[in-house]
């Protein structure tokens, strides 16, 4: 792997930790598009090395801080964190026998949906 890469990878990594961090967004919003983008993968390896990054580090810190202001519910945490792993399996199943074209333009519409409910919402 070239320096440069490792670089960018660096550059990708710390951005989504701190935007992850910060408004709590990482992984779809700035992780696959900057490995689509920059690195030039496809749908599938950006979505498939995005879930990768979150296994160990999702947020441990900056979860740690907010439980330690008193921002975190815990038991809300743990029952999503399950559902969360039995949605990610099937999710990815269903992400793996669409069309990636297809998968590509589904990413595309879910990511201008919640940008104009986010932009227009009171």
């Amino acid at each position: 792997m070239a320096a440069s890469t490792v670089i960018i990878l660096i550059l990708i990594g710390l951005v989504a930790g701190v935007f992850s961090g910060l408004i709590g967004i990482g992984g779809a919003l700035i992780i696959i598009p900057a490995l689509i983008f920059i690195l030039h993968m496809d749908q599938y390896s950006a979505q498939g090395t995005s879930l990768a990054i979150m296994l160990p580090p999702i947020g441990l810190l900056a979860a740690y801080n907010y439980y330690k202001a008193g921002a975190l519910n815990l038991q809300y945490a743990l029952i999503i964190a399950a559902a969360f792993f039995v949605g990610g399996y099937l999710g990815s199943k269903i992400a793996l026998s669409i069309p990636l074209e297809v998968l590509r333009k589904i990413f595309a519409i879910v990511l201008i949906v919640i940008a104009i409910k986010i932009l227009w919402s009171k």
